[in-house]
């Protein structure tokens, strides 16, 4: 699938430090390309592919993901998937 890139941001909210929960399975229109926690800010870092951010943010919401936020984003080193 190509589709647009998105980072999806989620914020922990477990209250216990080190403790996270796990991502869902993604839906089938949308690609999950790499997630990443970053402890310090008690963040999940998603990169998605979809067709469009409110249907990719919708997708993935009815999919049982809680998105705080989505934003477009663009591959930033060459030769990554997508880079132009």
């Amino acid at each position: 699938m190509t589709g647009q890139l998105f980072v999806v941001e989620r914020y922990d909210d477990t209250g216990t430090p080190g403790r996270l929960l796990p991502l869902p399975a993604p839906p089938a229109d949308v690609r999950l390309v790499y997630a990443v926690r970053v402890p310090a800010d008690d963040v999940v870092l998603a990169l998605i592919e979809g067709t469009d951010e409110q249907t990719t943010s919708a997708a993935l919401t009815a999919a049982g993901w809680r998105v705080d936020r989505i934003t477009p984003a663009a591959w930033a080193h060459p030769g990554e998937e997508g880079a132009t």
